[in-house]
C-alpha cells in the first residue's frame, strides 16, 4: 500500500486526515461535505416569526444548491456519488468518493469541512475477530 500526501487539515480533522493517508488515492470513503453557505440574517436578540425562520431556510438552502453546484465537477471527475439528490438545511450533503476526490474538496472553496461517514480502520484490524460485549 502507498501513502500519499496528506490532505487539507484545515477542512478536515487531523485524525481523519491521518487514516485517509493510509488508503489508496483511488479508494472509496463515505464523508459529509458541509458546504460554505452565506450566513441567513438573522437577529440573535429577538425571537424570529414564522416568516423569518422560513426565509431563513430558503437562504440557506439556495446557497447550499449554488455550493453544490460548485463541486459537482470534482465529484464527477473523482467518481463520487452523492447519497442524497439536495442539500439538508445545515448545508451538508453525504458523499461516497475516492480518497483523492476528498483531498480536492477540501481544496475547494465551496467547501466549509468534510468529515467523515464511517469508520476507517488499517486493514491489519478489520480483519480481526470481533470482541464481544458484555451484557
Amino acid at each position: 500500500m502507498q501513502r500519499h500526501d496528506a490532505p487539507n487539515t484545515k477542512k478536515l480533522s487531523p485524525e481523519f486526515a491521518a487514516r485517509l493517508t493510509s488508503l489508496e488515492p483511488q479508494q472509496k470513503v463515505r464523508v459529509i461535505v458541509l458546504l460554505q453557505v452565506q450566513d441567513a440574517q438573522t437577529s440573535l436578540n429577538k425571537r424570529q416569526s414564522r416568516s423569518e425562520r422560513q426565509a431563513a431556510i430558503k437562504a440557506v438552502r439556495e446557497s447550499a444548491k449554488q455550493a453544490l453546484e460548485n463541486i459537482v465537477e470534482i465529484i464527477q471527475n473523482f467518481d463520487g456519488q452523492p447519497l442524497t439528490e439536495h442539500p439538508d438545511l445545515f448545508g451538508s450533503i453525504p458523499l461516497e468518493i475516492s480518497v483523492a476526490g476528498v483531498n480536492a474538496l477540501a481544496e475547494s472553496e465551496a467547501v466549509k469541512a468534510v468529515m467523515e461517514d464511517q469508520s476507517i480502520y488499517p486493514i491489519h484490524l478489520s480483519n480481526s475477530p470481533k470482541i464481544n460485549k458484555l451484557e
